[in-house]
């Protein structure tokens, strides 16, 4: 390593000197590279071992990588979804002395994926329209803070499993810009254009790859985004006027956005001077209201989709044991101790990494359903935790450490060994007293 190495740095990792920056980031040695899937970028990338962890490294210039820093960092503290900025590596030279190119740094975002890797053989249009419906609700939260991207593409996107959806992190910000009075309702339009561009392409490039289904269609896909965007911003901010004898619709709209996710913490009344008319209008929204409600009720931090999900139990649990008028926060944690980590522990230590515990459980409660469907009849939870990781969960690819997308079909032998029962035993199905085993 060089002794003119500058590094501006958000973590204190000392093994951040031991990677071997003296080289060409293509010449890296296999020992400190992490084969993980990439998406496409215009620059080098590659992701790399530090300290137990993984990081991303991206080739670039001094400015672009020091101003992208800055701009990520600026996002977290806004509680954007991105992902995390790590360091800033510059005045880079080889054993000869020659000048390298500076790079960014960011932490890997575990359990994430590009989009190209979201799909086994062929993209369908269920998975398509999800991952666009998810990068519609990153790109309005986006522009509710001031964040005009510049670069709207699923490319410069990672995408997590959240209960049957998917939610979007901002992995490229180095064409945005950060505007303290707001976006422009032009700066908006030109970004949603850019979006619906970017992401028409994006398919039309997999489909003459033959990696779509045949019944996508590219272009309805990608005019997609602009609808999801537009609905979804005029929930979020548009004005509602009703009569004054209609107050209740106060209530309704915020339980409306409740519903998508979104907390308001500030709502602009209005009455007219008649006294007849109101007028009511978000201007303050927070996003993420069921995560945090299943934080402070458990502690779990969760997608928004898999805390609505994980909520849905517990309150399903409180009814079938009758304890609506206790405590919400002590039925909380007993559905915690009793439920949850049970299942979690459930799980082999070597399938923890397919997927988040909360995804599983979501998933388990879904496999459990099934399981009921085809009995006729309900079935206990242990039952369904033995099934479901026998046949279900041993059959993912591991998505914290997934290789790559697969293009082709695959042949590989998996032995599915008998349930441990006294490992998954989580509840005992003659126990009377057992909401678990009749439920």
């Amino acid at each position: 390593m060089s002794g003119s190495l500058s590094i501006t740095s958000a973590m204190t990792d000392p093994a951040l000197l031991d990677l071997p920056w003296h080289l060409p980031l293509e010449a890296w040695p296999s020992e400190n590279i992490a084969t993980l899937p990439k998406g496409i970028s215009r620059h080098l990338v590659r992701f790399a071992h530090l300290a137990g962890h993984v990081v991303a490294i991206k080739e670039t210039t001094a400015e672009m990588a020091r101003g992208e820093y800055e701009m990520l960092r600026t996002l977290q503290k806004l509680e954007i979804p991105c992902v995390d900025p790590a360091a800033v590596i510059t005045n880079r030279t080889d054993a000869e002395g020659e000048p390298l190119k500076p790079v960014l740094v960011t932490r890997h975002l575990r359990f994430s994926l590009p989009y190209r890797a979201l799909f086994s053989q062929t993209l369908r249009p269920d998975t398509a329209t999800r991952l666009v419906d998810a990068l519609a609700v990153l790109l309005v939260r986006l522009h509710i803070v001031g964040f005009f991207w510049g670069d709207v593409s699923l490319s410069n996107t990672l995408f997590r499993r959240d209960a049957g959806a998917f939610a979007a992190y901002l992995v490229d910000a180095e064409t945005g810009k950060l505007y303290e009075g707001g976006l422009s309702n032009g700066q908006r339009e030109n970004d949603l254009e850019i979006a619906r561009v970017n992401i028409a392409g994006e398919l039309l490039d997999l489909e003459a790859g033959g990696k779509v289904a045949d019944e996508l269609d590219p272009v309805r896909i990608s005019d997609g985004i602009v609808e999801a965007y537009r609905s979804l911003w005029q929930e979020l901010t548009g004005s509602e006027s009703f009569s004054s004898a209609e107050r209740w619709r106060i209530n309704e709209r915020v339980g409306r956005l409740n519903d998508l996710g979104f907390d308001i913490e500030e709502l602009a009344i209005r009455t007219s001077d008649a006294g007849t008319t109101v007028r009511i209008q978000p201007k303050v929204v927070d996003a993420g209201h069921h995560q945090r409600r299943l934080l402070r009720l458990t502690g779990l931090d969760a997608g928004e989709n898999q805390a609505r999900r994980l909520l849905n139990d517990l309150d399903s649990y409180r009814a079938s044991y009758g304890k609506e008028a206790l405590d919400e926060e002590m039925v909380a944690h007993e559905w915690l101790v009793r439920v949850f980590e049970p299942v979690v522990r459930a799980i082999p230590t070597e399938l923890r990494g397919k997927l988040e515990p909360a995804e599983v459980f979501h998933q388990l409660l879904d496999h459990r359903w099934f399981l009921a469907q085809q009995a006729s009849h309900d079935i206990p939870l242990a039952e369904a935790v033995g099934s479901y990781i026998n046949t279900v969960l041993r059959h993912r690819r591991d998505e914290a450490t997934v290789i790559g997308p697969q293009t082709g079909a695959i042949t590989t032998s998996i032995e599915v060994v008998p349930l441990d029962t006294a490992a998954v035993a989580v509840v005992d199905p003659d126990d009377e007293n057992d909401w678990r085993a009749k439920v």
